[in-house]
């Protein structure tokens, strides 16, 4: 599974790479905190397959890490998706790190 740490996703919005970002937490955690992207929950992410693109690099993310990879490995394993990127440490990394 692909990663991207916080550094490497700092270096492509500054190199303006296109990528999009997707939020697989639930409905409230999105809605309090979340930095961008489209929100599909981990639950609907199978349902929702085709308005995640295949043409350019994905992030998936969530609130440790964890939930993105489950959905990236489901993603991967059915649909055959190459171009996913886990957020490494998810969201909660920005907080360790002082970003907010």
């Amino acid at each position: 599974m692909k990663q991207i740490t916080l550094k490497n996703l700092d270096k492509w919005k500054s190199q303006s790479t296109e990528f999009e970002l997707v939020d697989v937490r639930e409905e409230e955690e999105h809605e309090f905190f979340n930095i961008g992207g489209q929100h599909i929950p981990l639950e609907d992410v199978i349902r929702e397959v085709d308005d995640i693109r295949r043409d350019i690099p994905v992030i998936i993310y969530c609130k440790r890490g964890i939930r993105s990879q489950i959905a990236i490995q489901k993603l991967e394993r059915k649909f055959n998706f190459d171009n996913l990127y886990n957020l490494q440490g998810g969201i909660i990394s920005l907080i360790k790190k002082g970003s907010l």
